[in-house]
């Protein structure tokens, strides 16, 4: 095995909770499984479930590739047929995976920091479980925000000077809070772009907000996001939206594409809207990281829950 130090969390629910260092040693760690480093031997078995309250394919998938790719038993679990649609909390659901031996849960809740229920416990609490957040409503997500900072340091090599734009829905967007705080931490400088209504104030402490065309030539990176508008609810905007009116003014077209540097990639946490955020016919083009990441998330989510693993002596790991 490599020369890598590597990182034991007992949770992993946010990226302001990690490290600089730790950040590093994670993206090393995800590299080295990428390069078909041997996974860690594993002489306990591991029970997880993925819980996902959410929509999702590709982080619901990815994670379960990264189980079984670690060797953990995956238990299965379908949010439409549990007992919380019976008026179950998600702590009491949690107690009862736990009892019935399930280790590690990855769960994805529209609630904004679920999670504080299931690791801050309160007195006669005794949940012994291991949490990793697969995305808590408009609030984190740390796992496309470490494959989304994977698949910049395997382009560039460092993130210290790079110019990152992140562009659109950016209000609503877990990614994009993830990623802001993170990039800043490790050096880069952040821009923001899209609809002045879906940005707030409260970002600036992170970056400037400018109209696209003056970004466009000269960032590193063009990380777009979807229009989120199941989050809209209430928004006179999303009334009047308009997809190719968006596409003209906030969406990479063609024009733009040309325009970026040579060494310019474009990234997208996905679902990608085609001809809204980015052209439809450009989401397999040179430029566009968009399946790398998705590669990459498996590999990236391998060392994360390696990680918690360790930080849980789980497997008979420590």
């Amino acid at each position: 095995m490599e020369n890598i130090n590597l990182v034991s969390l007992p949770h992993f629910v946010s990226v302001e909770n990690l490290h600089v260092d730790e950040v590093e040693a994670l993206i090393k760690r995800a590299e080295y499984f990428k390069r078909g480093g041997a996974t860690p031997r594993l002489t306990k078995p591991v029970y997880v479930t993925n819980m996902f309250f959410e929509d999702s394919s590709r982080t619901h998938t990815s994670f379960e590739m990264a189980e079984r790719k670690l060797g953990l038993t995956v238990i299965p679990f379908d949010p439409a047929h549990s007992s919380v649609n019976k008026g179950e909390t998600l702590y009491d659901t949690s107690l009862i995976m736990n009892a019935l031996g399930v280790n590690l849960e990855v769960i994805r809740h529209s609630q904004n920091e679920y999670y504080n229920d299931l690791i801050n416990l309160k007195e006669h609490q005794h949940l012994n479980i291991g949490v990793i957040n697969a995305g808590d409503g408009s609030g984190q997500h740390p796992s496309q925000c470490m494959l989304d900072m994977m698949t910049i340091h395997e382009h560039f090599g460092h993130f210290k000077g790079l110019k990152v734009a992140i562009v659109g829905d950016i209000t609503n967007s877990r990614v994009a809070k993830s990623d802001m705080e993170l990039l800043t931490r490790l050096g880069a400088e952040v821009y923001f772009s899209g609809p002045s209504y879906w940005y707030s104030k409260e970002f600036d402490k992170y970056g400037k907000y400018e109209e696209l065309d003056k970004l466009v030539s000269n960032m590193d990176v063009m990380m777009l996001l979807r229009v989120q508008h199941e989050r809209h609810a209430g928004d006179p905007n999303e009334k009047k939206f308009d997809a190719k009116a968006y596409h003209e003014k906030y969406g990479i077209n063609h024009k733009r594409y040309n325009e970026l540097k040579p060494d310019t990639i474009i990234m997208h946490p996905g679902p990608i809207n085609h001809d809204v955020e980015l052209s439809g016919d450009l989401v397999e083009s040179d430029k566009c990281m968009f399946v790398r990441q998705m590669q990459n998330g498996v590999f990236m989510r391998m060392a994360m829950i390696e990680a918690v693993l360790r930080g849980r002596k789980l497997g008979g790991l420590d």
